[in-house]
């Protein structure tokens, strides 16, 4: 088991951990569905928690049994048409959108000299950061496209590690999402869940309210 005193960097993902751009998420898929003659359902919304664009595209299609309909650069096109409905939505985003405690939890982080860095599988990571005013505390951003696999596949997190320098065990995983929690516990990190104990449960320690996440808190979870 990994000991407090071992962590030596955070691995943040960015929707619903940070901030809540989920919401823009759903507009757009949800505008898009619609175009696409698909039922938006709650189920669908939830089962787009944590997947990458294309991945999400392709559940839609699927729950729709239009999986087939489209050729691969159709899919492409309608990716893009998402993402471009996305990204008007985010140009309203403001530092006042960052959770509760977030920024003080990142300058308590960069006080104790804890490294940094961003397992987003949006695209889109570097333009929330900057809407948020938050790119000074996150030079190293993973960038989707290098990747592989999407999650629960831990590749993400493991880049992640990588690119601050760190091994994965000594890394704290922060994710709002099943499919990343189990992707930050196949790389071997410690995972922090963001929301409710009763749906993030193999989550090694879990806050619904993001004003408590703190060092303090973390190390209390972590020597239980």
């Amino acid at each position: 088991m990994t000991k407090f005193a071992d962590i030596k960097g955070f691995v943040f993902d960015l929707d619903g951990v940070i901030t809540d751009t989920a919401q823009f998420h759903t507009k757009a898929w949800s505008k898009l569905a619609d175009q696409l003659g698909v039922k938006w359902s709650d189920d669908l919304q939830n089962g787009l928690k944590g997947l990458s664009r294309m991945d999400s595209l392709e559940l839609i299609l699927k729950t729709g049994h239009k999986e087939n309909d489209y050729s691969p650069a159709e899919k492409e096109k309608l990716a893009t048409q998402k993402n471009d409905l996305y990204l008007q939505f985010v140009q309203t985003i403001t530092p006042a959108d960052i959770f509760p405690g977030i920024k003080e939890f990142l300058d308590e982080l960069n006080q104790h000299g804890y490294l940094m860095s961003i397992a987003s599988a949006s695209k889109n990571a570097p333009t929330v950061l900057s809407k948020l005013g938050l790119t000074d505390y996150f030079e190293h951003v993973v960038d989707p496209r290098t990747l592989t696999h999407g999650k629960p596949d831990p590749e993400i997190f493991i880049k992640a590690a990588e690119i601050i320098g760190l091994k994965p065990e000594q890394c704290i995983g922060l994710e709002d999402a099943t499919a990343g929690i189990a992707g930050i516990n196949a790389a071997n990190e410690v995972s922090l869940g963001v929301g409710s104990p009763d749906i993030l449960t193999e989550a090694d320690m879990v806050f619904e309210d993001t004003n408590n996440i703190t060092l303090a808190n973390i190390e209390a979870n972590m020597n239980k």
